[in-house]
């Protein structure tokens, strides 16, 4: 899993899951721009709407004693990734809006 991939994160102690784009993995942790997926669609329906922004990703750092596992966010058979959902829901390429509303740095991939 390389920088610029949107990835699911699986966490303990607490156990939570996220959902962003990843910026760095390395021995001490992992570093994205993301959101909790409890909150991912009440945000995406936010982002549709052009509303205040009240819910928001983040750039945020796990360290890797809470990682369980990484998923690559792709699609699974018929159900769609969690990008996919994002433009379905907003019309709006996910990669394009961390890019253009956090100045994160387009990905080579």
């Amino acid at each position: 899993m390389d920088a610029g991939n949107f990835v699911i994160v699986h966490l303990v102690n607490p156990k939570e899951q996220f959902w962003g784009l990843l910026r760095e993995l390395n021995a001490a942790g992992v570093t994205l721009r993301g959101i909790n997926m409890n909150s991912f669609e009440d945000w995406a329906r936010q982002v549709a709407r052009g509303e205040e922004k009240t819910i928001d990703v983040v750039q945020v750092f796990f360290p890797m004693h809470r990682m369980e596992k990484m998923f690559l966010d792709e699609d699974m058979g018929i159900l769609p990734s969690l990008a996919r959902q994002f433009f379905t829901i907003t019309g709006i390429n996910a990669l394009d809006y961390m890019e253009e509303t956090f100045d994160v740095p387009p990905s080579s991939h």
